[in-house]
Formats: structure tokens, C-alpha cells, sequence
């Protein structure tokens, strides 16, 4: 069974960085999309930025773009947010999603993702 499972939220001030880390037990990591999603309290899940298999090809929702990198460790399973100059706006509910596919296809939407994990806290404020 597939767990994914994020960590490196918390309560940063304006301006601020956060680098979150995302862990993935599937067989084939190198061929699996991930994803960053992110929910603010009565607000949609919105998509964040999301990466290919391969490292190769991101996306980026045009909100953080320019502030927030994604990235992947191959060779541990691992994916990370890297968030900087933080807003107030930013805070939400991170999650991150996992698909097996063709390792230079970057998702998305949230219902193309097949595994997700249960979400970290991020706070911007002052």
C-alpha cells in the first residue's frame, strides 16, 4: 500500500521561508508525478506547483510562481516545496499527491493524483 506523507509546516512571519518535504513509499518513484495541493479554511483545494517523474518538467499556479520551488530527490523517495518571501495568503493546509505514470508527465489537478498524503499546517503571520 502506497503512503505519502508530508512534513515541515509551522507558524513563519511575513516574508519568511518554509521548505516542506514530501515521502512517498511507491515502487517506481522515478516514474511517479507528484503534486503540491493546498486548502485555506472555506476556501476550494487549489493546485500549488507539481513535478515530473524525471525532475524535468514542473508547474506552477500562477500565485507562488517566482516564490516557491519544487523539487525531488529520486534516490530517497523524497519531494519537496521550498516557499519563500511568504505571505499571509499562503497559509493553508499543504498536501501532497502521488501518481504513477510516464516520468515526464507533470499533473494538475487533483483528481489526476491517485495517492495523497494527510496534510501540514503552514501559518503566515505576524
Amino acid at each position: 500500500q502506497v503512503q505519502v506523507e508530508e512534513s515541515g509546516g509551522g507558524l513563519v512571519p511575513p516574508g519568511a521561508s518554509l521548505r516542506l518535504s514530501c515521502a512517498a513509499s511507491v515502487r517506481t518513484f522515478r516514474s511517479t508525478a507528484v503534486g503540491w495541493f493546498r486548502q485555506a479554511p472555506g476556501k476550494e483545494r487549489e493546485f500549488v506547483a507539481g513535478i515530473s517523474g524525471t525532475g524535468v518538467n514542473t508547474r506552477y499556479a500562477d500565485a507562488v510562481k517566482g516564490r516557491f520551488t519544487v523539487s525531488r530527490d529520486n534516490g530517497k523517495n523524497m519531494a519537496y516545496l521550498q516557499m519563500n518571501s511568504l505571505k499571509p495568503e499562503d497559509t493553508a493546509v499543504y498536501a501532497c499527491a502521488a501518481i504513477e505514470t510516464t516520468p515526464w508527465v507533470v499533473y494538475g489537478t487533483a483528481s489526476q493524483y491517485s495517492y495523497w498524503g494527510q496534510g501540514t499546517q503552514v501559518t503566515v503571520s505576524s
